[in-house]
This record gives structure tokens, C-alpha cells and sequence, in this order.
């Protein structure tokens, strides 16, 4: 008797591991651990908004509307709670990569208006924080890139035969992945015109 359970228990794990499943569970957490990091690179960002702004507004305080979008579009990324649970609800997802692109467009209209005052890119403090800014952007990319091949890998297994039977029977989906708000604009080649302007008409 007790041969025969044994027998079946080495059968079950046997079509446990042959139908997917151990893979699908390594990886969804592998989707968590880089959703976490991304995350992570994204709070960065956000802590170093607040003393970026004050930094800007000591040199250019009559940059009031820029510095104010900066500071609203770090409240509502900071509105949004990035939960696991985001990776399951595409227009959640959806909602937090708006939010992030949002504060990305609002830092860069900063840093366009930083260029105006030769005072502030001087500035010790103000160069520390670009520096880290600049860093963490090239650890969000990363971090994005990551959880990009992940998300990958995790969906190929959840559609891929006869994996997807699993995924089915056990309510695993695929997830939304990060995505190019603008596709269409950025796939069209851009113009680059070396002629001169003509000189005004007196």
C-alpha cells in the first residue's frame, strides 16, 4: 500500500512539474521582485522632486507654473499605490505608467528652464541632485528593462501549450507591460533641415 501512494505522489509532482505550474509560480515572483524594483527606482525619483524644486525656486522664483507642475505631478504619483496587485489590473497599470510619464514630462520642462539661469547649473547642490536625478533615471531604465523580459517570460508560459491549460485552470493571465505613449510620433523619422534660416526682411 504504501508503494502505491508513493508511487502516486511521485506521479502528482511529476505532472505537477510537466504542466507548468513550477514555472509559472517562478515566474510570477520573479515579476513581483521586478516590479518591486522598479518601484524602488521610482520612489528615488520622487523623493529627490521635492529638494530639486526648492533648489530651482531659490534661483527662479518666476518659474512659479513649472515648478508648480513638477510638485503636482509628484502628488499624483504619489497618490497611486503601487501594490502587486497593480500587475493583474491593466488599467491600474495603465494609471501608474500615465502618472510616471507625467512627472517624467514635468522634470524634463524643469530642466529645459534650468538652462536659462547659469547661476543655478553652477550651483554645488543643484549639480549633486542632476547627478543623482541622472542616475536614477539610467536605474528606472533598467529596472524597467528587467521587469519588461520578465513580464515576457511569464506571458509566452501562460499562453505556450500546454502551459496555458494550468494557467487557466489555476486563474493565471497575462500581464500588461510597459509601453510607448507616444509610438506613433516617435516612429516617424525626424526632419533635420541644415539649411539656414532665412534672414528676417527689414
Amino acid at each position: 500500500m504504501r508503494k502505491i501512494l508513493t508511487l502516486l505522489a511521485a506521479l502528482a509532482s511529476l505532472s505537477l512539474t510537466n504542466c507548468g505550474y513550477n514555472a509559472i509560480q517562478s515566474e510570477d515572483q520573479q515579476i513581483k521582485a521586478n516590479w518591486s524594483e522598479v518601484v524602488n527606482q521610482y520612489q528615488r525619483r520622487a523623493d529627490l522632486v521635492p529638494n530639486l524644486v526648492n533648489s530651482v525656486k531659490g534661483f527662479a522664483q518666476q518659474e512659479k507654473d513649472v515648478l508648480l507642475g513638477v510638485t503636482n505631478a509628484r502628488a499624483k504619483v504619489g497618490s497611486i499605490q503601487a501594490t502587486p496587485e497593480v500587475l493583474n489590473d491593466p488599467a491600474a497599470f495603465q494609471k501608474f505608467q500615465a502618472a510616471q510619464s507625467e512627472l517624467s514630462s514635468a522634470l524634463s520642462r524643469l530642466l529645459v528652464v534650468t538652462e536659462n539661469y547659469p547661476q543655478l547649473k553652477s550651483d554645488a547642490l543643484f549639480k549633486d541632485l542632476m547627478s543623482q536625478l541622472e542616475g536614477t533615471e539610467n536605474r528606472i531604465t533598467v529596472a524597467r528593462n528587467r521587469y519588461i523580459k520578465a513580464v515576457q517570460e511569464y506571458n509566452v508560459t501562460v499562453r505556450s501549450f500546454p502551459t496555458n491549460l494550468t494557467a487557466m485552470a489555476f486563474g493565471y493571465k497575462e500581464k500588461p507591460n510597459f509601453s510607448v505613449e507616444n509610438e506613433k510620433e516617435i516612429s516617424t523619422a525626424p526632419k533635420v533641415d541644415f539649411n539656414p534660416a532665412p534672414a528676417p526682411s527689414k
